[in-house]
């Protein structure tokens, strides 16, 4: 195996990581910061209080999600399973 393949094998691990991070991430960034404006509205400063909210939003997105992170995490496998027909020692 070339250097070249090890970067673009990491390379594409990398992105996927990021992709598949991002709508659980942008949910709960999105979800706290609503929280946090409506305790700044409300004068609660209360720290526990956007923790909730937080979890449940990410456990409602990858509950939605999964079926689209399963097939991404299936053709990344196949791609990597392809690729070891190719590999030369």
């Amino acid at each position: 195996m070339e250097t070249i393949d090890v970067i673009e094998i990491a390379r594409e691990l990398l992105f996927l990581s990021v992709l598949l991070s991002a709508p659980v991430v942008g949910v709960s960034l999105l979800v706290g910061l609503l929280v946090s404006v409506l305790q700044t509205l409300t004068s609660i400063q209360e720290q526990t209080l956007t923790f909730a909210p937080r979890i449940v939003a990410a456990t409602l997105t990858i509950a939605a999600a999964i079926p689209w992170l399963l097939r991404e995490l299936v053709e990344f496998t196949e791609s990597m399973l392809a690729r070891i027909g190719h590999v030369t020692l």
